[in-house]
């Protein structure tokens, strides 16, 4: 993944296009998409390291807001702000003067309950790394966490990580839970190598994860 920030580059929205198609799909109830088989083609798995012990999953909990987003091995502390749609129609990430901030999409799943949660964030501006910089680097086995409104840490597990080309996305894959009982969650940003002719990337690098835990607030003492 080409990464130079002081090139001048501006990654336009047409870098976000790709997850309208999953919104779109997400309408239609696609589910039980499976991505456990070997990949080819324009979809490459970036970390999948075999015999790696993967905790069981958590089952959904009651909704709650993102309010902040921890990923400690790739050194991700940030605030989480709802987003919306633009005016194409694709989700809207935070603007480039707030590039350290990660994106929800506050009209879909809140995290911990049951579906697929979907943030976004930038790989970079025109003079900096941005909040999802270091997002290839992912692997299975990494722990995300989500501090929620109600005071509790829902702990999700990487457990795959993808890099789509945007000539041939394919949304279903990319947004369709990989098991329609758990709760999921997505971190997507830009990929691949930068287009000076289209002025955005070529890919979206993609991770996957599930819950795996749930940190409860501590009870107020009396």
């Amino acid at each position: 993944m080409s990464k130079h920030p002081g090139s001048g580059r501006l990654i336009t929205g047409l870098a976000w296009a790709v997850l309208l198609l999953g919104l779109w799909l997400w309408g239609r109830d696609a589910t039980d998409v499976s991505l456990s088989g070997p990949t080819t083609g324009d979809a490459a798995a970036v970390g999948r390291p075999f015999g790696v012990d993967l905790p069981a999953p958590h089952r959904p909990v009651k909704a709650a807001k993102p309010q902040r987003l921890d990923v400690a091995a790739l050194r991700i502390q940030a605030p989480v702000v709802a987003r919306g749609l633009d005016g194409g129609g694709a989700v809207d990430p935070p603007p480039y003067d707030q590039a350290g901030v990660v994106g929800w999409y506050g009209a879909g799943t809140e995290p911990g309950e049951r579906g697929t949660a979907l943030f976004v964030g930038h790989v970079d501006t025109q003079t900096r790394p941005a909040v999802f910089y270091h997002l290839s680097e992912s692997k299975p086995g990494d722990t995300v966490k989500v501090m929620r409104d109600d005071g509790s840490v829902a702990e999700f597990t990487v457990d795959d990580v993808r890099v789509y080309e945007r000539k041939h996305f394919d949304a279903a894959r990319a947004y369709g839970p990989h098991d329609p009982s758990r709760a999921e969650l997505r971190l997507i940003t830009c990929g691949g190598t930068f287009d000076k002719a289209s002025r955005t990337y070529t890919a979206n690098v993609v991770v996957s994860a599930y819950l795996s835990g749930i940190e409860q607030p501590a009870a107020k003492q009396g």
